[in-house]
């Protein structure tokens, strides 16, 4: 019988070559033009993506990471994001793939969000784990899922992961992308440099100013 940690392991790797099967049609980046890539991020110059590092420089270091470590700190979400793509992970340049892990505490929420650049798949791999997304019709569908379980979230739909636990919460989300990009919700409308005029946020929220201005207030503080 296999242990529940293989089983796991088993998923996750079908996930990943779900997500690099050849489906040029959905695929969310160009097609690569070189085996490997490897993501110069010091490099001077940019372009849509990664100029690449010389290969006289990659090593075999470049093709791994490592997701294995806990977190021992937190954002004020309660939430720690190992990166996995191609600002973490140099390696998925060009290749049309990026995976996270997302560890959220007790209690602990990855806010509603979007991913403008791609398709996000993930697998819950601790605790359990509240997502839930909308759709552009204002439909919200959501499930509670364990250790095993799979969830799919369109490509820039809105989005979260709530952390319902008696204890810490870990999935990883894989995405069609070296760069899917995220827009928080509140980020998108309270911390914006230059801001918003709060006349634009009190008439499309139909709130007062002094609502917006402790909202502002609050997240200054965290």
């Amino acid at each position: 019988m296999y242990s529940s940690s293989a089983s796991l392991f088993e998923l996750l790797c079908g996930l990943i070559v779900l997500l690099l099967l050849p489906f040029p049609s959905h695929a969310s980046d160009p097609d690569p033009l070189q085996d490997v890539c490897i993501a110069d991020l010091n490099a001077p110059i940019s372009i849509n993506g990664f100029p690449c590092k010389p290969p006289s420089e990659v090593t075999s270091d470049d093709f791994f990471t490592d997701f294995s470590k806990n977190p021992t700190t937190f954002d004020v979400f309660k939430r720690a994001v190992t990166l996995g793509d191609v600002s973490g992970f140099p390696a998925v340049n060009t290749q049309g793939v990026s995976l996270f892990r997302i560890d959220l505490d007790v209690g602990g929420i990855n806010p509603p969000h979007t991913h403008p650049r791609g398709t996000e798949a993930g697998i819950v791999t601790r605790g359990k784990v509240l997502v839930g997304l909308v759709t552009t019709n204002n439909t919200f569908f959501s499930k509670v899922l364990t250790p095993g379980m799979v969830f799919l979230i369109p490509r820039a739909l809105i989005h979260f992961q709530l952390n319902i636990g008696k204890g810490p919460a870990t999935f990883i989300p894989i995405f069609n992308t070296q760069n899917p990009g995220v827009s928080d919700s509140l980020t998108t409308l309270f911390d914006t440099k230059p801001p918003i005029p709060n006349e634009v946020l009190t008439k499309s929220l139909r709130v007062s100013d002094d609502v917006i201005n402790a909202i502002r207030k609050a997240r200054a503080s965290n």
